[in-house]
């Protein structure tokens, strides 16, 4: 045979690898023929495996046997201190672990992370093991923590393992000990959504204690996303708004990860949703994305014009990143259009961002407000699937008004025409200097018109008026009365049909 060193693995011999692989295929003739040639049975791979390592995590009782009847070292470790006979029973082969204690192996040892026989079948869930080990092995500690702090009965609620826990609290272990980061059995249940496991440890033990971070139970099944463990803990009359230590509630750490389920849940119960750490629940929503728990808080009643730490309200946060769905929301939620962060409002950063679409949209709702529509107006206006809504869509029945506008835009008002116009329809300069401020050459003062004409026709047909008829009669009176024939009047009577049609529609509705 080939007795070099195995590339794969430069701590073996061919044959050692050899032998490995058959104890991992419980292959005893092989094994047998390798120890005949005097093959060494505790030879270690990199992880300082042996063969017999190999045999008692496959399960494989004959192979055991056989390695241990030519002297297999019996508490042998690995690079992470496991031993067979913790291997036994972390996978659940009590009779290889009988075997294994008959043999002589070490009930007591640890792993590297100070992990012993009953830690390891508490993790997995095996009832046998650790029956066997109290009935039969009285020197194995049973309430002994690893180096996290961890008892058996933390690592079985921690991985949802009901019998474990149950059998051990049964035994009288502390179900109030608390790990390194101070979680009880109840926090590390509710952190991992082990609802069944955490129905039984509240069963008149409920406790609101916190861990290190100041947070409870309920905060970690929130952040997890765990709905029906969220429900238990209020069906069992948890305290709802309590924070931890960096002033969060349960539903910032269910908007941050995007929980709507959770989210809508607490809201539901009456959480804090103005609560404000460094962060509002509402910014936390406009910060991550999450366009539908911004619906969701909007539609609950949240402050909508609440600042966080840095002074921003959700729209300065919003218009930053560029997101126009949640911008809409905001503004037809009716957010205060004046409110500042270090003396900018959300126009100027939209307009230091040069966001032409954000920008009109402002505008838009600026003059919108301006007006002094009535709430609900403003709402009825406010819906999804409105006619006119604030950005700038392919609107139904106005198509043609669209191309009218362009047409006039770019073909027949002259560089400083559109402002005049402007001027005229009470454009406040801060709006005209917003609107011009994207370059895009000599010829910008086109789209800047077309811009500013889009947006007087969002306010001119909320008002219910004709556009054609209104804009005719402002180019006159500014003077253009040769640019509204030669553009518009053409136009009026087939723009006439459309535009009275669209308004008995909407009348209509």
């Amino acid at each position: 045979m080939n007795d070099k060193p195995v590339f794969e693995d430069e701590n073996l011999l061919q044959t050692e690898k050899e032998l490995q692989e058959a104890a991992r295929r419980n292959d005893t003739a092989m094994i047998r023929r390798l120890i005949c040639i005097k093959v060494n049975v505790n030879a270690k791979n990199n992880d300082n495996r042996t063969a017999l390592h190999w045999a008692v995590a496959g399960g494989n009782e004959d192979a055991v046997k056989l390695l241990l009847d030519h002297n297999a070292n019996v508490d042998i470790e690995d690079k992470f201190g496991m031993t067979p006979a913790l291997l036994a029973a972390w996978f659940g082969h009590l009779q290889l672990l009988q075997i294994l204690v008959n043999a002589g192996a070490k009930v007591t040892i640890r792993n590297s992370i100070g992990q012993g026989i009953h830690h390891c079948a508490a993790h997995q869930g095996h009832m046998a093991i650790i029956r066997y080990t109290i009935e039969e092995l009285q020197e194995v500690p049973l309430d002994k923590p690893d180096q996290t702090g961890k008892t058996p009965l933390l690592l079985a609620a921690e991985n949802g393992q009901l019998d474990v826990v149950t059998y051990l609290h049964a035994l009288g272990c502390d179900h109030q000990f608390q790990d390194k980061e101070r979680n009880s059995c109840i926090h590390l249940a509710a952190g991992q959504g082990h609802v069944h496991v955490l129905e039984n440890l509240i069963q008149g033990i409920f406790s609101e204690s916190k861990n290190k971070a100041g947070q409870t139970a309920l905060h970690l099944a929130a952040e997890g996303g765990h709905f029906n463990c969220v429900k238990l803990l209020l069906d069992n009359q948890c305290q709802i708004n309590v924070r931890c230590s960096q002033n969060l509630n349960a539903l910032h750490y269910a908007v941050k990860q995007g929980h709507k389920d959770v989210c809508h849940l607490l809201v539901e119960e009456g959480i804090d949703m103005n609560a404000v750490g460094q962060n509002a629940c509402l910014h936390l929503a406009v910060k991550h994305n999450f366009a539908q728990l911004v619906r969701l808080l909007i539609a609950a009643g949240c402050d909508i014009n609440i600042s966080d730490h840095k002074q921003q309200s959700a729209l300065h946060l919003a218009v930053e990143r560029g997101q126009f769905a949640i911008v809409e929301m905001l503004l037809k939620a009716n957010i205060n259009l004046q409110l500042q962060d270090k003396g900018k409002t959300a126009l100027d950063l939209a307009v230091r961002s040069q966001h032409a679409v954000l920008i009109d949209m402002i505008i838009k709702m600026e003059r919108f407000n301006a007006r002094n529509l009535d709430t609900s107006q403003v709402a009825a206006e406010g819906q999804g699937d409105s006619v006119l809504g604030l950005p700038f869509n392919h609107v139904p029945n106005l198509s043609h008004v669209r191309s009218v506008l362009w047409n006039l835009a770019t073909k027949h008002l002259k560089p400083g025409d559109w402002k005049k116009l402007a001027e005229h329809w009470d454009f406040s300069k801060k709006h005209i200097k917003a609107v011009e401020t994207q370059w895009t050459g000599s010829n910008s003062y086109k789209e800047h018109g077309y811009r500013m004409l889009l947006i007087w026709l969002h306010g001119i047909i909320t008002l219910g008026k004709h556009p054609i008829k209104e804009l005719y009669e402002s180019l006159v009176k500014i003077g253009k009365a040769e640019v509204a024939e030669l553009s518009l009047f053409k136009q009026r009577k087939y723009v006439d049909r459309r535009i009275q049609r669209w308004i008995h529609l909407r009348s209509a509705k």
